[in-house]
């Protein structure tokens, strides 16, 4: 199936690891021009050689923080700087720290709210522009599983994703007769870096070792597995394509059928 986005401007942001590199890869793969962000140089760059290696593809990375809003501003002034125009955004950001009510102080809030949702509003308000002027666009938010199904110790995730939601919902409903689309991502226990500190630290906390953690949270997954990266990316790139042009404020559910509710 050819997804028509060959020679499409991509920015994905966190994009040196994890989910963001695994759409990334899926983007350009399918020929799409690729600008990664990331706050760490070296594995950015190294990523971004990978990339190349692997498909081919034109990639840009820049180093950027998504946290702070000056760097946000110099990632797509670079990235418009060299190729003109963005056609897909798809924002990608670490999620902030477990905790209860009582442990996390202000700053930790703060810094949730700055690197989960500001983040997000900040890049559309910088990318929408030129979506609207080419009548074409497709906005792919990676949020969690947690934004439709809370999870305890992951309190601020919790309160924070499900406004991504909000916010994705009303933006498509202005966009969408542009030819411009926007909806969400909602991994559940994909194996990434921050998957495996989180099950880490919920194995001390239960006295288990790590691998005994996985095989327990297998279980509580219908397809039995935890999620690999890629699938992840792959529906990332079907939704940034033209066949998914009639997708659109969709909350899409990747895992395994780990939520139980039915909305």
């Amino acid at each position: 199936m050819d997804l028509g986005l060959k020679n499409k401007i991509a920015l994905v942001t966190a994009s040196s690891q994890g989910l963001g590199k695994a759409s990334a890869m899926a983007l350009a793969r399918e020929g799409a021009k690729v600008v990664l962000c990331s706050r760490v140089e070296k594995t950015l760059r190294q990523t971004a050689e990978e990339i190349r290696t692997k498909t081919g593809a034109t990639v840009l990375p820049v180093v950027a923080d998504v946290s702070r809003a000056t760097d946000i501003t110099r990632l797509v002034e670079t990235a418009l700087k060299e190729f003109e125009t963005i056609h897909v955004l798809v924002n990608n950001a670490g999620g902030p720290p477990a905790g209860h009510l009582m442990s996390l102080p202000d700053e930790e809030w703060g810094k949730g709210v700055e690197l989960t949702l500001m983040s997000v509003v900040r890049l559309m308000r910088a990318v929408l522009p030129s979506m609207d002027k080419q009548k074409w666009g497709r906005v792919i938010t990676i949020v969690s599983v947690a934004a439709k199904q809370p999870i305890n110790e992951l309190l601020i995730s919790s309160t924070l994703r499900p406004g991504i939601l909000g916010l994705s919902k009303v933006l498509s409903n202005q966009y969408a007769g542009n030819n411009i689309t926007v909806n969400t991502v909602c991994p559940g226990l994909i194996l990434t870096k921050r998957q495996e500190e989180l099950s880490a630290s919920r194995a001390a906390e239960k006295k288990m070792s790590f691998e005994e953690y996985l095989v327990e949270s297998a279980k509580t997954i219908p397809t039995g597995r935890l999620g690999r990266p890629e699938e992840i990316g792959n529906v990332v790139a079907f939704l940034a394509s033209e066949q998914g042009s009639y997708i659109n404020g969709v909350n899409l559910l990747v895992d395994g059928g780990l939520a139980k509710g039915i909305y």
